[in-house]
């Protein structure tokens, strides 16, 4: 017997692509989901995953000590995160866009408003 086929929709309606951490580069507009550990008021533990989407505005060190700064802007407000590559923490990296950059660090990004996020030019994801 054929077992069913499992359906591919959810995973479909988006096109964003799974990521390793070695081809992530400044420009890239990512998806982090990251584990989060809540304590009910019944006393109980349990892990969730929330996600953060956002630009990479640079990536500092180099081997395990890795680190990536991710900016989005959340009701007018700027919002950064810095993660550790190899975190545990993080459950997994989705690449949504990738925009052609000529910088290792976008600080210019943080100081202006929209302006220069439309001049960056966005190429497909491969």
């Amino acid at each position: 017997m054929e077992e069913p086929a499992e359906e591919e929709a959810p995973e479909a309606a988006y096109q964003a692509k799974l990521i390793d951490f070695k081809q992530l580069k400044p420009g890239m507009t990512v998806r982090v989901h990251e584990r989060i550990k809540d304590i009910s008021p019944k006393g109980e533990e349990r892990e969730r995953i929330q996600i953060f989407e956002g630009i990479i505005l640079w990536l500092k060190g180099s081997g395990i000590s890795r680190t990536m700064t991710v900016r989005k802007m959340s009701k007018g407000f700027g919002v950064e995160k810095i993660y550790p590559i190899n975190s545990p923490v993080i459950a997994k990296i989705e690449l949504v866009k990738k925009a052609r950059v000529c910088r290792a660090k976008l600080g210019y990004l943080k100081d202006l408003k929209h302006r220069f996020k439309r001049k960056l030019k966005e190429t497909r994801p491969a």
